[in-house]
């Protein structure tokens, strides 16, 4: 992390907008504040991705957040590239004068969405993507049209996520190395927040999903490892629904 924490800061002296991309349903833990500090002096756009698994009511008090604080951000669907446009409109505005093509840069926490608004922007699976930490390894230049070009960047996270809710929040999203966490503490963790929000939930908890999903093992006995893998992917692909883990007004630390 920290090699590509300074492959990102040369870079920068040639950029002219910084595309942060931040999940929604982690807009907080989801943000790396050396990111932040790096990309301070540069245009900024924040880029909400998954808002089809957010909750749409956060995602917008989010993006009047970050409103406030002086910053242009969107919501999107990476995947899609009439959502992804709303990126490229931005880098367009950035283009410096003579005539220069604009120059951006996306940077972001491990499996944020980076790759996939890249991709959905040149209509082509130009930057390799997949459900886990990691995948981006270096820098890519990519030719957005006859006036822009963009670089993906490579994950970078804190070298030390402080908090333990912030931990299990950006493991259930995907930011996480597998082999970094437990996987059943997370879908534990996960479901005892879930139901002090909303005690009526119908998101069933580690013990009934496996049950469901048929996690049993010879003699009965119950696979959650797993389980709690299935879960934690279950989560991320939204079929628990649309569910946000932070909102701005929290009074829980990140």
């Amino acid at each position: 992390m920290a090699k590509a924490a300074r492959r990102i800061r040369e870079a920068l002296r040639s950029i002219d907008v910084v595309v942060e991309v931040v999940d929604a349903r982690v807009a907080r833990s989801g943000r790396n504040p050396l990111l932040n500090d790096l990309a301070a002096r540069r245009g900024r756009v924040i880029a909400l991705t998954r808002q089809d698994l957010a909750d749409p009511r956060i995602t917008k008090d989010w993006l009047n957040y970050f409103t406030q604080q002086g910053l242009e951000a969107v919501a999107l669907d990476g995947r899609e590239a009439r959502s992804a446009t709303r990126v490229a409109s931005v880098v367009a505005r950035s283009r410096p004068r003579f005539g220069r093509l604009a120059r951006a840069m996306i940077v972001g926490i491990p499996n944020s969405g980076k790759s996939s608004i890249v991709n959905a922007l040149l209509r082509r699976a130009a930057a390799k993507t997949e459900a886990r930490a990691g995948v981006t390894r270096q820098a890519q230049w990519f030719r957005l049209g006859p006036t822009a070009e963009l670089m993906d960047t490579p994950g970078v996270l804190p070298p030390k996520i402080a908090g333990v809710q912030a931990q299990w929040k950006l493991a259930i999203c995907g930011a996480v190395p597998r082999e970094r966490y437990d996987p059943q503490e997370v879908a534990a963790r996960f479901h005892e927040w879930l139901t002090a929000r909303r005690p009526k939930t119908q998101v069933p908890d580690l013990e009934a999903f496996a049950q469901q999903r048929g996690f049993v093992r010879r003699g009965g006995l119950t696979d959650y490892h797993n389980a709690a893998q299935s879960y934690i992917s279950a989560f991320d692909e939204g079929a628990f629904g649309r569910i946000s883990l932070e909102s701005p007004d929290d009074t829980e630390a990140a």
